[in-house]
Formats: C-alpha cells, sequence, structure tokens
C-alpha cells in the first residue's frame, strides 16, 4: 500500500453503499471463524467499559488473522436510554491497521452499521448449519435494528414459512412488521411465540429469560446474539441441559459474558462445540429433524476484521 499522509476516513453513507448482508458478507464471516478455531487467528478478551447511569457500554474488540492485509480495531457502543432522545442505541467505528507495519490504512465512522452486518451474518451463518431443513417457522425475540437484520439474515439461509416477532413494546413490535417484505404476526406472549417457532433468533439486551425451556419444541433452532456481557441474559439456562447441541462462536468469550456463562452457572456442563468447527466441518452441525440447537453468540473480533477487509477492499484503498 502506498503511503499516505492522512488515512482516508469513511463515512456510513459509503459503507452502506459497499457493504450489503448478502452472501459474500456471510462467507467472509464464515471463513474468519474458521481461522479462529483453526488457531490461525489471535483474539484477545474483550475490553469493556460500562457507564450505568447512561444505562450505556463500550466494548472493545480486534483480532489478527492469517493472511489479511490489516486488523481492525473496533470500538462499539450501545446506549440503551438514547431513544427517548430520538438517537440510535448502537453506534462506534472501526479502525483498520495493516499488518505489516501497524500503521492506521483507514477509519471507518460506520456508527455501528458494520458492526450491524457482521452480527447479522454470524446469525446466517448459525441458521446455514443448525436450522432444520426447508421452510421455517421464524420467531424474532426484539424489536430493533438487529431483529429486522436477523431477520434478512435467516431469509437467505431458509425459506420462511411464517415469521412472528415478539417485543415488550407491541407498537415497535407492529412497526418491524410494517418495516420488514414478510408477513409478520406480533405475539404479545414470547412463550406463545416459541411454541409455534422452529428457529428462533434473541436480539435484546435482556438481563432475564424471556421465554420458558418448555415452550421450545423438539426441531427448534436458537440463535441467541444479545447478550454479551455478564449479567444479560437472554434465554433459560435450563433449555441447555435440554438442548441436543450447543455451538458458541467463542466458547471462551461465551463462557465470559454470553447465554453460556448463565448457562454454567446454572450447572450445565455438557459438550460445547465452537461455531468455527461447524463452519470447517469437522462437527456436522444439526444432523436431524428433530434436535433442538442453540447457538450463543457474542460477537467476535475476527468478525469485525473480516468484514473491515471487505470493506477496505471494495473501496479499493490498497
Amino acid at each position: 500500500m502506498k503511503e499516505k499522509t492522512t488515512p482516508p476516513v469513511i463515512g456510513e453513507a459509503e459503507l452502506r453503499e459497499s457493504i450489503k448482508l448478502d452472501l459474500d458478507v456471510v462467507g467472509c464471516v464464515a471463513d474468519a471463524f474458521t481461522a479462529l478455531s483453526a488457531g490461525k487467528a489471535i483474539m484477545p478478551p474483550i475490553l469493556r467499559l460500562d457507564i450505568p447511569e447512561r444505562h450505556g457500554e463500550v466494548d472493545i474488540k480486534t483480532a489478527y488473522v492469517e493472511g489479511f492485509e490489516g486488523f481492525c480495531v473496533k470500538m462499539s457502543t450501545g446506549f440503551f436510554e438514547n431513544a427517548k432522545v430520538g438517537l440510535p442505541s448502537l453506534g462506534g467505528m472501526m479502525t483498520v491497521l495493516d499488518a505489516e507495519t501497524g500503521r492506521v490504512r483507514a477509519v471507518l465512522l460506520d456508527n455501528g452499521y458494520l458492526t450491524d452486518i457482521r452480527t447479522a451474518a454470524a446469525g446466517a451463518v448459525a441458521a446455514r448449519h443448525l436450522a432444520p431443513k426447508g421452510p421455517v417457522r421464524a420467531g424474532i425475540v426484539g424489536t430493533g435494528r438487529q431483529a429486522r437484520l436477523q431477520l434478512q439474515a435467516l431469509s437467505l439461509m431458509r425459506d420462511l414459512a411464517e415469521v412472528r416477532v415478539w417485543g415488550r413494546d407491541v407498537s415497535k413490535a407492529e412497526a418491524l412488521a410494517a418495516d420488514v417484505p414478510f408477513d409478520v404476526q406480533v405475539t404479545t406472549d414470547a412463550d406463545t411465540l416459541a411454541v409455534a417457532s422452529n428457529a428462533i433468533v434473541t436480539t435484546t439486551p435482556s438481563m432475564s429469560p424471556l421465554f420458558s425451556a418448555d415452550a421450545v419444541r423438539p426441531g427448534t433452532h436458537v440463535t441467541a446474539m444479545g447478550s454479551d456481557a455478564p449479567g444479560k441474559n437472554e434465554v433459560a439456562p435450563s433449555l441447555f441441559d435440554k438442548a441436543d447441541l450447543v455451538v458458541c462462536d467463542s466458547p471462551e468469550q461465551c463462557g465470559d459474558c454470553g447465554e453460556l456463562r448463565s448457562a454454567r452457572k446454572a450447572g450445565f456442563d455438557g459438550v460445547v462445540v465452537e461455531l468455527g468447527h461447524v463452519t470447517a466441518g469437522i462437527h456436522p452441525g444439526r444432523t436431524n429433524d428433530d434436535q433442538i440447537t442453540i447457538c450463543d453468540l457474542t460477537g467476535c473480533g475476527v468478525q469485525d476484521t473480516a468484514i473491515s477487509d471487505l470493506a477496505v477492499k471494495r473501496l479499493a484503498f490498497a
């Protein structure tokens, strides 16, 4: 790469034009999980800052992946009172550094957009390997940006026979139903949604389980992506004991800040499969239509490096 006095600073609008939730993005995120599980990535623990009086959190994630020209240091924010003042809850930025020299290649002022896309792409990866075959009955728990994106991600991998959504605020659930290009049923009870669905995605910052383990029927897949900090918990811990297969994006990270943490505190000591072993074909994922499967997604630095690398390539910085 030619030396530049000032590295390019790319805003959200340009990044939205170059990076969409598509199969190429899903593929690059899947490859990142494979690299992580194969020992071809270095990913330190999350650096986290909580700002309790503002219901705010800041996470810094990074990873070096072998073979990439650059690596990403990503700062993401979640300030969950922002809706009261008309602002998005999630934000952030990515800094892409050269893997040979450490110099800044680009600053991606995405306001959390790339994080949203790579998170949804991970949901698509989970659905590809773990959701039931054939048209699924989708249940989306939550009503924000990630709820919409996870529904889109699921639709990339499976036909949707039915779609249900639940949120604490019914008006927000109704707004989601009106926004997306699917026929969506708004449910006022999360257990009712779980009983009727065989592909459930949870997308909230909840601190307590949102539906009971008994509501999850055989043949159901659950992707839980909202819990990414100690104290968060969307899924009943007893569901882990009921599940036939538990998959984590990073077992170590999930044990620290994901649903796995809550399950282990409640006594779960079962086998956990790393998502990268599934994407690599080392583990088969779902093997029959009656299995209950769980994928715990906490968001990995390798995803940020993968999607930022793709953005740099598409925008032709190199």
